[in-house]
This record gives C-alpha cells, structure tokens and sequence, in this order.
C-alpha cells in the first residue's frame, strides 16, 4: 500500500498514513483522464452564443435591383449572407454541449486522478485544519509551512466557511469538498492538499 507523510498546520511531519491501493494505488488511465476533462469542459460551457440569420437582421425587404438585364448577379436582399449588414449563414445558435460519461468510466478517472498526484508526489495530507477566525495570513502561514508555491487545490471533508474564506483571496488556492471533488480540479492544480478525515471520506466512497 502506498503510505504518504501526514503534516500539522505547523509544515512538520506528524505521522504516515496508509493509502488504499483501489483508490490511490492504480495506473492512471490517460485516455480516460482525457475523456473526463473534455467531459468536464464541455458541461461547463453556457452555450447561449447567438447570431443573427438573414431572417433575423433588420431591413432588406426591398429586392435591390430586378431580376434580369442589369448585367449584375441576381439578388434577392440586401441582408443575404454575402451583403455588408447581411445576416449570418451557419452561425451558432443556443444549444446545450453536455453530455455524459457512464458511472465506471467516471470512477475510473477519478482513481486515476488520486493515483497520479500519489505517484508524481504532489498529495500532502493535514492531520487537521481548524481555524478560529477568519484569517488570510493564517493561510497563507500553512501554504508556506507546506512549501507550497504553485498551484494548490484544498480539500475538506465539509464546507467550513473560515477556511474557505479564508483562502479565497490566496492566488491559485482553491478549496472544495469530498462531494464536490472532481477530476479537472485535481490535475489543474500542482499541489493536492487533504485532510486526513477527508482522505477517509474519499476512500469510503471510491473504494
């Protein structure tokens, strides 16, 4: 089983913690990886771009010249596609880009995603992170204990609004909750930082 150090708010290293091998202890699928990404990219996308068809510009009623003897190419409209003002031929339209993956592809990618911050040596575990009073230099305090310069996501067991406040104004922190993980978030982030209770979670629910 893989065994990671486990860390006090303090940067020093107070235990090790074993790892469960289905979870954190699999060879990391690059094709699913890929896949979930897209997925993930794609669902977030709004898709209420929109532009306007010759039907929906304004003007154009009138036929600009008739049909036959002036010389010039027939024309219909003034707002034809290929007119200054024309409307848009084969624009996008509102519609909706999500889909979905199937339950083990998902849990699948979610492993690999633990697994390859366990491989690359990027997960730091917290025995236990509290904090009294909403604080930024008090995270920022832990950030540097951890040396952790880039990058890194920050993982909970649950919502605690002082620490996610607490670390909203940190460039390139960001918090979530075991049942909000995903896996973009842990391979956009150089560091994946979890508490020891949250690992747990994150056991009992892939395992």
């Amino acid at each position: 089983m893989a065994q990671v150090s486990v860390y006090d708010m303090n940067g020093k290293e107070v235990s090790t913690l074993e790892l469960s091998n289905e979870v954190f202890g699999i060879e990391p699928n690059e094709a699913i990886l890929h896949a979930s990404v897209v997925n993930y990219l794609a669902n977030q996308r709004q898709g209420t771009q929109s532009t306007l068809t010759r039907t929906e510009v304004r003007g154009g009623g009138k036929k600009p010249w008739r049909q036959k003897g002036t010389g010039r190419a027939r024309q219909g409209s003034t707002r034809a596609p290929q007119w200054r003002h024309g409307g848009v031929a084969l624009g996008p339209k509102p519609r909706s880009y999500r889909y979905s993956l199937n339950k083990k592809v998902k849990r699948i990618a979610m492993k690999s995603a633990l697994s390859s911050k366990v491989i690359d040596g990027d997960m730091l575990v917290l025995d236990s992170l509290k904090m009294d009073e909403y604080k930024t230099k008090t995270m920022v305090k832990l950030m540097n204990a951890l040396n952790v310069d880039r990058k890194a996501l920050l993982v909970l067991n649950g919502a605690d609004e002082k620490i996610i406040r607490s670390a909203s104004n940190i460039p390139g922190v960001k918090t979530t909750q075991v049942n909000t993980l995903n896996v973009y978030d842990i391979l956009n982030y150089d560091k994946f930082i979890v508490v020891k209770d949250a690992v747990s979670k994150i056991e009992e629910v892939y395992a």
